[in-house]
C-alpha cells in the first residue's frame, strides 16, 4: 500500500516559536527584574511565573494569538496577547492576595514584570515581522498565479490582493474556459489566458507558486493539471472548493497518515470545552448565589398559584441530540411533556396569573442555572426546544439539528437579537436557527461575554414571551 503521508500545517514553526519564545520572555522578564531589586529568584516568584505562564497561554490560545492566518499580523495580535497577560496577572494578583502572601514579592520587581512583559512580548513580534517582510519583495519567489475562476479562486484572488500580510503578489488567473461561460461580474481583472499560457511562464520562471481552484468534481483535469506544472520548478498548491458547503466549526483531523475535513463541528474541543465548562460553573454559581432569595420567592409564588408542583421537568435535547430534563418553574395548569407539546400563546387559558408574569420576566427560566452547575446546559447557547418541536421542525428547517452541536443554554444569540419566546411562524422558527448557528460558527469566549451582557439589558422580557 502506498504511504500517503501526513500532511503539516504550513508556517507551523513559526507558531511553535512564538510559543517557546513567549514562554522565555514571561520568564526573563521576572528573572531579571527580581535580580536586580531582591537578589534572587525566591520560590514564590518561581509559583507566580508558573501560574502566569498557564493562563497566559491558554489565554492566548483560545483568543487566536498562535491562530496560523493571524500570526503573520502584528495588528491582528497585539490585543489578544495584552487582554492574555492581563488575565495572566490579574489571576496571580487574586492568589497572591487569597494566599496572604504579598509580602513575599517585591513591589518594584513585580511591577517591572507586569509592565515590561507586554512590551517585550509586542516589541520581539514587531521586529520579527518586520524582518520577514523586508525579506519579501515583488520578485518571482513571491509571485502567484490562479487556474480556475472559480468562486474558490476568485476568494483566493481577493485574498491575494487585499492582505499584504500574506507577502503574495497575484500575477492573474488563468482557465481554459471561453469568455462567454466566466463569470465576468465577479472578475476583478480579465483572464491573463490559459492554461497553456500559464504553463510557458512556470518554465521562464515568471512566477513561483500555483493555485489549482478547479471544481472538485473535475478530479481528472486536477490531476491532468498537476502533472503539467511537474514539468517547472513552480510550487503547486491545490484550492479545495469548500464554498460549496456551508462549513460549521470546520476542522483539519488526521486519521493516521489520512487528513480530513470535518464539515458541521462543534468548537468545544480540548481547551475551549474546559473554557467553556469553566465559564458556565463559576458564572452559573454566582448568579444562584445572588437569586437565592428571588428562587425562593417565585417558588412560594408558583405553590399558592395553583395546585401542582413547583418545579416542571421536561424532556429536551441536549448535546448531539441526547435526551434530557430541562427544569422550569411551573407556570401552567397542566404539564405536557409527551408526543404533542402546544407552545404557549397570548392569553393561553394553560397559563396561570402567576405563570404568565414569571413566563414574560423569563423568571420561570432561573432553575435552568442548576442544568447548567449539573453539566446539561450552558449558560449561553441555543435555546432548547421540546421534544415534539425539534422532530417536527427538523423536518421542515434547513439544518435545524446542527443546533444540538452545543449545548442548549439560559440564554443565546437569537434570543437578544429578538428570537425569543413563541415561534408562530416558520419563518420565525427559520430566522432563530440561523441565529444559533451563526452563533456556533463564530463561537468564542468573548462571544460569550457579549451575550450574557446584552441578556441583562434586552434579553429578559419579550413581547413574544407568553
Amino acid at each position: 500500500m502506498r504511504d500517503i503521508g501526513l500532511i503539516k500545517s504550513h508556517g507551523e514553526e513559526f507558531i511553535i516559536a512564538y510559543r517557546v519564545l513567549d514562554i522565555v520572555i514571561i520568564a526573563a522578564t521576572v528573572l531579571i527584574a527580581t535580580s536586580l531589586y531582591v537578589g534572587d529568584w525566591g520560590i514564590y516568584y518561581v509559583l507566580a511565573t508558573c501560574v502566569a505562564v498557564v493562563c497566559f497561554s491558554i489565554m492566548a490560545e483560545l483568543l487566536g494569538v498562535y491562530n496560523a492566518a493571524f500570526v503573520s499580523s502584528f495588528r491582528q495580535t497585539f490585543a489578544p496577547i495584552l487582554l492574555s497577560w492581563f488575565c495572566a496577572i490579574g489571576l496571580v494578583l487574586i492568589l497572591a492576595f487569597g494566599l496572604k502572601i504579598t509580602d513575599h514579592f517585591s513591589r518594584v520587581a513585580v511591577t517591572i514584570w507586569f509592565v515590561a512583559t507586554p512590551v517585550f512580548l509586542s516589541v520581539y513580534r514587531l521586529a520579527s515581522n518586520k524582518v520577514r517582510h523586508s525579506g519579501r519583495s515583488n520578485s518571482y519567489t513571491q509571485k502567484s498565479i490562479i487556474i480556475g475562476a472559480t468562486p474558490a479562486g476568485l476568494a483566493l484572488a481577493e485574498e491575494i490582493r487585499s492582505s499584504q500580510h500574506h507577502g503574495m503578489s497575484l500575477v492573474g488567473i488563468f482557465d481554459d474556459r471561453s469568455s462567454d461561460r466566466l463569470p465576468t461580474e465577479e472578475l476583478s481583472d480579465p483572464v491573463c489566458g490559459s492554461i497553456n499560457d500559464a504553463l510557458a511562464m512556470a518554465k521562464e520562471r515568471n512566477f513561483r507558486h500555483v493555485y489549482v481552484a478547479l471544481p472538485m468534481q473535475a478530479s481528472e483535469r486536477i490531476k491532468q493539471v498537476i502533472n503539467y506544472f511537474s514539468d517547472s520548478t513552480a510550487r503547486v498548491y491545490i484550492v479545495p472548493d469548500f464554498f460549496t458547503y456551508d462549513l460549521i466549526q470546520s476542522r483539519w483531523r488526521n486519521v493516521g497518515s489520512v487528513p480530513t475535513l470535518s464539515i458541521h463541528d462543534t468548537p468545544f474541543y480540548g481547551m475551549s470545552t474546559f473554557v467553556k465548562r469553566l465559564e458556565d460553573i463559576v458564572v452559573a454559581s454566582l448568579i444562584l448565589l445572588m437569586i437565592s432569595p428571588v428562587l425562593l420567592a417565585v417558588a412560594i409564588g408558583v405553590k399558592l398559584s395553583s395546585p401542582g408542583p413547583i418545579i416542571f421537568k421536561q424532556d429536551r435535547y441536549g448535546m448531539d441530540g441526547k435526551k434530557i430534563k430541562v427544569w422550569k418553574f411551573r407556570s401552567m395548569k397542566v404539564m405536557d411533556n409527551g408526543g404533542v407539546v402546544k407552545q404557549a400563546t397570548k392569553g393561553d387559558p394553560r397559563v396561570t396569573k402567576f405563570g404568565n408574569f414569571i413566563r414574560r420576566t423569563s423568571l420561570d427560566e432561573l432553575p435552568q442555572f442548576f442544568n447548567v452547575i449539573q453539566g446539561r446546559m450552558s449558560i449561553v447557547g441555543p435555546r432548547p426546544h421540546a421534544v415534539s418541536h425539534n422532530e417536527e421542525y427538523r423536518q421542515i428547517v434547513d439544518k435545524y439539528m446542527l443546533r444540538h452541536k452545543v449545548k442548549p443554554g439560559i440564554t443565546g444569540w437569537a434570543q437578544i437579537n429578538g428570537y425569543r419566546g413563541e415561534t408562530d411562524t416558520l419563518d420565525k422558527m427559520e430566522k432563530r436557527v440561523e441565529y444559533d448557528l451563526n452563533y456556533i460558527r463564530d463561537w468564542s469566549l468573548w462571544l460569550d461575554v457579549k451575550i450574557i451582557f446584552l441578556t441583562i439589558f434586552k434579553g429578559f422580557v419579550g413581547k413574544t414571551a407568553y
